[in-house]
């Protein structure tokens, strides 16, 4: 706490511990973590002025060392010496205490906030092998519907590489690969701190060989040999450069690239290629539907659809889903959930906002796709990313003036629009729950989900419906919660689901 100058050479009066920390309680915004900052090493010039810098960006940091300590910071880096210390404090947990190197503290000054703890910044005692987290690994679910993923990825070095070596095996339709290294990048992107042995990781799920040998590589090297062959390889990058036009699937990537064709300019002069609408437009607004589209972008694109929707019926039901529901700032396209709080409304729902967005002349490129959902077709035993509900793909015109804050620009474009991909669904209100679930993702989650559902519970799951096998009925849900109770599952909240 700071206290104001007292003039004259009397001693200054210190506030009683009682009241500085009422004071700081008031004060604090983190009040699950409180610091300890070990003199030694720091010395007491130092350690006054870390501790005045923490409190004014509301951290709390205690005088004393005692039980309600969580994070005990040090500069001293004999982790010997510094543990003895510690285990003469006669703590009654030390265990619970996370004792850090000052980096982690000087990381959460910058952000700002306390910063997610990593193994780097872990001070551990010599019995514990240096790079290995001391964190209970072997109680990581091998689902990923039981696991909290955020956005914050701790271990992006070796996701980012399995993502690439994924869609590698998915170019050569080698699904059993893929899905092997998809599975192993989402339980990387749940641990809430860096691998930095592959020691660590023994006791994880879902890492292979083949896995934990890029990690050992990348970790000794800084990179992976394999990665970089692919990512140079010349059929890799033109399947890569195809499939990122709107319309264009791996195996029509594949068929161009057979033909001799190495760019857009060979596609679109190949007198022999007739792409269809959607490829058109793919090629037509490549350039807005490849940029990422901002969350204030979506949510304009929201308050359009919303208008529609409700010009249609005043009981309408428009939920944001996807990457954005899962707390995501930027996204490659923007989907909703649109229906009726009545049963049978939702039908013509779609096409009478297409008509409406027609004649507002913000319509680009629409495809409507009519409802193929027959409850008598269910319960399906395949995996299924798309449900057979009514559905439009769609790519709106959007103004500038409508998104808070501006655009989303390429350099030079002066434009005061841009064309943006939103997808649309509309469910009868009686299956809205399951595809809510469904349609926010992430698609490994949704995944997971679904095998949790069949190995574990006996009951089959999609988009659609919820069908127990041993009592061989439907299960109602009218919210996401209630499918997790019928899971017998923790709920996992979206921004948790970043799988």
């Amino acid at each position: 706490m700071l206290h104001a100058p007292v003039v004259g050479p009397r001693p200054k009066k210190r506030s009683k511990p009682e009241e500085a920390g009422v004071s700081r309680r008031q004060e604090a915004k983190f009040k699950d973590v409180r610091i300890f900052l070990v003199e030694r090493k720091m010395g007491r010039s130092r350690r006054s002025f870390l501790t005045q810098l923490a409190r004014s960006k509301g951290f709390i940091v205690e005088d004393a060392l005692s039980d309600t300590v969580t994070h005990v910071v040090s500069e001293d880096s004999q982790s010997s010496s510094l543990w003895a210390w510690l285990k003469g404090r006669s703590l009654t947990d030390l265990s619970a205490v996370k004792v850090l190197d000052v980096s982690w503290f000087t990381d959460s000054m910058r952000e700002g906030r306390p910063v997610p703890v990593e193994t780097k910044h872990l001070i551990q005692p010599l019995a514990t092998p240096v790079g290995i987290d001391p964190a209970p690994v072997n109680k990581v679910s091998q689902y990923a519907c039981q696991r909290r993923t955020t956005t914050e990825n701790n271990n992006r070095i070796f996701t980012d590489a399995f993502e690439v070596l994924a869609e590698h095996y998915e170019f050569n339709d080698l699904q059993g690969r893929c899905l092997a290294f998809r599975r192993a990048a989402s339980v990387l992107k749940s641990l809430p701190w860096a691998v930095r042995c592959v020691e660590a990781t023994q006791d994880l799920p879902c890492l292979g060989e083949h896995t934990t040998a890029i990690m050992k590589e990348i970790l000794q090297h800084g990179r992976s040999f394999e990665v970089e062959k692919i990512l140079s390889d010349e059929r890799c990058r033109t399947l890569k450069l195809f499939t990122s036009v709107f319309g264009v699937g791996p195996k029509t990537a594949e068929k161009w690239h057979r033909r001799g064709l190495r760019s857009f300019s060979d596609v679109l002069a190949e007198p022999g290629i007739q792409l269809n609408r959607m490829q058109q437009s793919g090629f037509l607004h490549y350039g807005d539907i490849s940029r990422a589209v901002s969350r204030a972008e979506a949510r304009a694109v929201g308050n359009i659809i919303d208008e529609a929707v409700h010009v249609i019926t005043p009981n309408a039901i428009l939920a944001l889903t996807g990457g954005f529901r899962r707390g995501k700032e930027f996204g490659h396209d923007v989907d909703f959930i649109v229906t009726t709080a009545e049963l049978g409304k939702e039908k013509s729902l779609l096409i009478n906002i297409i008509d409406i967005l027609k004649k507002q002349g913000l319509l680009l490129f629409s495809d409507y796709q009519a409802s193929t959902f027959d409850i008598s077709k269910l319960p399906s035993h395949r995996f299924e990313a798309m449900d057979h509900f009514a559905k439009c793909f769609l790519i709106l015109r959007l103004e500038a003036s409508l998104v808070e804050g501006g655009l989303q620009r390429a350099e030079g474009d002066s434009r005061d629009w841009r064309a943006v991909r939103v997808d649309l669904v509309s469910p009868p209100v009686d299956r809205y729950a399951y595809t809510l679930l469904g349609w926010t993702g992430s698609r490994m989650f949704e995944r997971d989900l679904r095998r949790f559902a069949r190995m574990e519970r006996q009951m089959l799951l999609d988009n659609h419906a919820l069908y127990d096998k041993t009592k061989k009925e439907f299960l109602t849900a009218t919210t996401e919660k209630d499918i997790f109770d019928h899971l017998g599952l923790e709920y996992i909240e979206p921004w948790q689901r970043n799988a």
